[in-house]
């Protein structure tokens, strides 16, 4: 069936539709208006009514017109009709792998009386939709279902998108609950109207790609141009009427819906939210260091549940969440789960950070049992290594305290007493050869695509605020520069500190296009034209100079702790890298690391220091 009923959203779809169709026909009418005015003095001609040398002027000017125009409109047509829609990316799940997955959409679009998807997939978000990719660019279309014989005029249905954080977090009977109005979606998608209507957009979106593609020659410019200024014309026509189209269509799929689960999909929603709760704090605080390193988590949406779980314990609002975990979970519908797992992981470091398709020596996976050492305690000197060559290139000695092997090495005595005081920071050279520096900060250079994107670190010296300041400055409210809380010593090292991060991050982002592009294959996605390494969904956040400083000098308070006190990298749920003392999680760090940065004062940290035995004058092993 086709899925159009009683449903007042359905008919207003389809009204919809209609409505762009006729766009469609307007655009042809228009191209085909000249070849009918040609026919028209051509008739009148061999009739013997239009006669006379104006008159074969007129056939010839309006024959010349309309061949152009004929030619014009073929050729457009034939770029809407050729072009590759967008289509999402995403980790396809074949029915072999998947058979109890299958058959419960089947067993769910049958109750509804709806068309069953053609196939699966799993994006890594925390969503869930249908996309059509019937068009031949694409690929032969699926198979149709076991007892579901699909004619020659039968348009293939959609492809059912499942968010994959939702078939770990979720229960069988949750996801469930939550696909019913996506698959109801499938009964007005097989109309034809409404079909041809979303062809007939998704053409002209294509065709507006294609067009704005870089690299071609003038003259290959100047016709795609044209093919472009026309299918942004017809896109603004019907923007309107699409836009209603499918918002009809989700009403209707609603409406259909309700008749499926409906006590059970109020209590699945909140497990919804949920989820895109933990995905997101797992994303930025968890996945992103590891990104950074060239590591990425290879059981993401395994970690999903943990930090959930995480959160249930920590906050009594989520008691009640776990007591699902004792129901079947959505995963076991499929065959090997770790295997998706780890393809959606790998798919969500391309999304939201950019880089190669397929593990590499720079690029590998990473469990979370080896995460601590890998990642956390990784990212701790090498923030602690940087921190020192910055002091280094400000001339900074190092700090000297009796009885030490090597007064020369890295030491956080050399941080403390560095920042302890607020006058003007040192010019001289750390060494007797090295030439003398400046302690202004020097421009930073572009970022590989000339773009302010940076993957792994902060934006460029000129933009490091959240707010758009200069130099680590915030914006007043009168739009006048204000400077960050902070020693002038402080200020100076944060950024210098920018600056050299940003150098590290455009050698990085240039290093890994190149990888991207030497691992392009043929059927691989590319994100952006000319930048295959692009990510288009970046999770980089903005950190202030002074929040980058209080960063570098956390990371070398914990490379002291570990080496000197014995304490242990740690991976927290929910907060991402953290350090252990004593078994329990140092919490309190933070305040007296902004103390010294702000104040001056080293006090309170030397004071916390002490607490936990752990000596700021011993060197640290750096990476």
């Amino acid at each position: 069936m086709t899925g159009i009923g009683v449903e007042a959203g359905a008919q207003a779809a389809r009204s919809r539709a209609l409505a762009v169709l006729r766009v469609r026909s307007r655009a042809l009418a228009v191209a085909v208006l000249p070849a009918g005015a040609a026919v028209i003095l051509l008739t009148g001609a061999s009739t013997g009514h239009l006669v006379g040398r104006g008159w074969d002027a007129a056939r010839w000017a309006v024959g010349v017109l309309a061949v152009l125009v004929l030619l014009a409109a073929a050729g457009v047509g034939l770029v809407v009709a050729r072009a590759r829609p967008a289509t999402s990316p995403t980790v396809p799940v074949p029915e072999e792998s998947a058979p109890d997955l299958y058959r419960m959409v089947r067993d769910l679009a049958d109750r509804l009386e709806v068309p069953a998807p053609s196939a699966i997939a799993l994006t890594p978000d925390c969503d869930s939709w249908l996309e059509d990719r019937a068009h031949s660019a694409h690929g032969p279309p699926p198979r149709p279902a076991p007892g579901r014989p699909a004619g020659p005029r039968t348009p293939t249905p959609p492809v059912l998108v499942i968010g994959s954080p939702f078939l770990w977090w979720m229960r069988v009977g949750e996801l469930r609950a939550v696909l019913a109005p996506v698959i109801a979606g499938t009964g007005p998608s097989a109309h034809p109207d409404i079909a041809a209507a979303r062809r007939f957009v998704r053409g002209l979106d294509a065709a507006v790609a294609v067009a704005s593609a870089p690299g071609r020659r003038p003259p290959a410019r100047g016709l795609c141009a044209a093919v472009g200024w026309v299918a942004r014309l017809l896109l603004r026509g019907c923007r309107e009427h699409a836009t209603q189209m499918e918002r009809g269509v989700a009403a209707a799929a609603s409406e259909r819906a309700q008749a499926v689960d409906y006590g059970l999909r109020i209590v699945a929603q909140e497990q919804v939210g949920l989820a895109y709760a933990g995905w997101d704090r797992l994303l930025t605080r968890v996945a992103l260091p590891a990104w950074r390193m060239g590591r990425w988590p290879s059981r993401l949406d395994a970690g999903v549940v943990a930090a959930l779980t995480e959160l249930s314990r920590r906050d009594r609002l989520a008691e009640g969440f776990t007591s699902r975990l004792g129901e079947r979970p959505a995963c076991d519908l499929l065959e090997e789960p770790g295997a998706v797992d780890e393809a959606a992981s790998l798919l969500a470091a391309r999304l939201f950070h950019g880089g190669p398709a397929t593990p590499c020596s720079d690029w590998a996976p990473v469990d979370w049992q080896a995460y601590p050492e890998e990642v956390v305690d990784r990212t701790w000197r090498v923030d602690a290594a940087r921190l020192h060559r910055v002091l280094d290139a400000l001339g900074v000695r190092p700090s000297r305290h009796p009885g030490i092997p090597d007064p020369g090495g890295p030491t956080l005595a050399r941080v403390l007493d560095h920042l302890a005081t607020g006058g003007t920071p040192p010019a001289g050279p750390a060494h007797p050869h090295e030439p003398l520096r400046q302690a202004p900060v020097p421009p930073a250079p572009p970022a590989a695509d000339g773009g302010g994107y940076s993957p792994q670190g902060p934006p460029a010296s000129g933009d490091v605020t959240r707010s758009g300041g200069m130099d680590g400055r915030g914006m007043d409210a009168d739009g006048e520069a204000e400077a960050e809380p902070g020693t002038d010593r402080s200020v100076a090292l944060a950024a210098r500190l920018t600056a050299e991060l940003a150098r590290e991050e455009a050698q990085a982002q240039r290093a890994r296009k190149g990888a991207a592009g030497a691992l392009q294959g043929p059927d691989s996605v590319v994100w952006a034209p000319g930048d295959p390494g692009l990510p288009p969904f970046p999770l980089q956040p903005h950190r202030t100079a002074r929040e980058l400083l209080a960063d570098h000098v956390t990371a070398m308070v914990c490379c002291a702790a570990v080496d000197t006190a014995g304490a242990v990298p740690a991976l927290d749920w929910l907060d991402g890298p953290s350090l252990l003392l004593g078994g329990e999680r140092a919490a309190d760090l933070a305040p007296k690391v902004l103390t010294l940065i702000e104040d001056g004062d080293p006090g309170p940290l030397r004071d916390w220091l002490t607490a936990f035995g752990i000596r700021p004058e011993k060197p640290v092993r750096l990476v």
